[in-house]
């Protein structure tokens, strides 16, 4: 690992407990199930912490799989540039970086 690396996962981190720190998507079927169960998944998300090398190789913590009541559900965060239009130039860099969080069903990969 790498101090960009570290810098990273905490970045990735830090979005992850807290939607607001970058942008947040839901896929169709996420946001279909309304504002109680997207509720539950959020605070799930916010807590989650299975990181390991099989689902977390680069040490980021940028993906994840979990399950809420009966629903496996991915997370992926992705690293864009300030305009969304390419990859970020230096996802350890909060200032040329903008985090994108997206939250899908399983069976929508």
């Amino acid at each position: 690992m790498t101090a960009n690396t570290d810098r990273i996962r905490v970045l990735n981190d830090d979005l992850r407990r807290n939607l607001s720190r970058g942008s947040a998507v839901m896929t169709p079927g996420v946001a279909a199930f309304g504002p109680e169960l997207i509720d539950r998944i959020v605070k799930t998300l916010a807590t989650f912490d299975d990181f390991h090398h099989a689902n977390d190789p680069w040490a980021e913590h940028d993906f994840g799989v979990f399950k809420v009541d009966v629903h496996h559900l991915f997370f992926k965060i992705d690293y864009f540039d300030k305009s969304l239009t390419y990859h970020s130039p230096d996802p350890a860099d909060p200032s040329v970086t903008e985090r994108v969080i997206t939250l899908m069903l399983a069976e929508e990969y």
